[in-house]
């Protein structure tokens, strides 16, 4: 159960990142409008953000990744947008790209995708 609850602070981490690109500043209600949950569970999430040092939050409500929150969520951003890339290019849609790529991102060693990534850079187009 560990991992799940893993893999669940580095979705909500990722997702910090992704909309802190496209918005001001990040609240609550974003990301449960991005990922379609509950405001509830999402409050949840970010209070256990809080308590591991990954994210701070102001007096308003506004949401930062620390240094070691932006960490993480980089590292699963790479791993996700290189794993869609090469699953997409192997031929899988877009759509299952994606999907997949999501799910891979949380369990791959580092080992594996860092051996994906050269093998990447020295044989695909950017």
């Amino acid at each position: 159960m560990k991992e799940r609850s893993n893999e669940s602070a580095e979705n909500y981490l990722e997702t910090i990142l992704i909309l802190s690109h496209r918005l001001p500043v990040v609240r609550s209600v974003d990301i449960a409008n991005e990922l379609d949950f509950k405001k509830s569970s999402v409050s949840i999430a970010m209070k256990n953000l809080r308590e591991k040092n990954h994210i701070t939050m102001t007096n308003a409500g506004y949401i930062y990744l620390t240094e070691e929150g932006k960490e993480i969520a980089e590292m699963i951003y790479e791993r996700h947008r290189l794993l869609t890339k090469c699953l997409e290019v192997l031929g899988v849609s877009p759509d299952i790209a994606e999907e997949d790529a999501c799910k891979i991102e949380h369990v791959i060693s580092k080992e594996s995708f860092d051996a994906i990534k050269k093998h990447i850079s020295e044989h695909m187009p950017s």
